[in-house]
């Protein structure tokens, strides 16, 4: 998969952050992106792998996932039109999550 330079990557990524409340044992893995393109619609497909680590970790990671579908996602000239999970798991004190979503430009 080829990455793009993408405002909608940068965005879902703040978006990210901001749905787990900035836990502080954030650590990045990997987020890739595409362009995405329909008949009627533009945007990108990310694919987002990151870890949390430390006290409290699992508590977030559930919390998160817990509102993952109904979370808002403010995405400034983009909107998240789908978002899922595809991998979840627990270790002693780390969580390690791989989630897939769907960007289209607004407007």
């Amino acid at each position: 998969m080829r990455a793009v330079t993408n405002d909608a990557t940068t965005a879902f990524l703040r978006a990210i952050r901001l749905n787990l409340l900035n836990f502080q044992g954030f650590a990045l893995e990997e987020i890739r992106s595409r362009r995405w393109t329909s008949a009627t619609f533009a945007g990108a497909r990310h694919e987002l792998s990151f870890r949390l680590e430390g006290e409290g970790a699992e508590a977030a990671a559930k919390s998160f996932l817990a509102r993952l579908r109904a979370a808002e996602f403010a995405l400034r000239g983009h909107v998240l039109a789908d978002i899922a999970l595809v991998s979840e798991k627990y270790d002693p004190g780390r969580v390690t999550i791989r989630i897939e979503a769907l960007t289209v430009e607004d407007g």
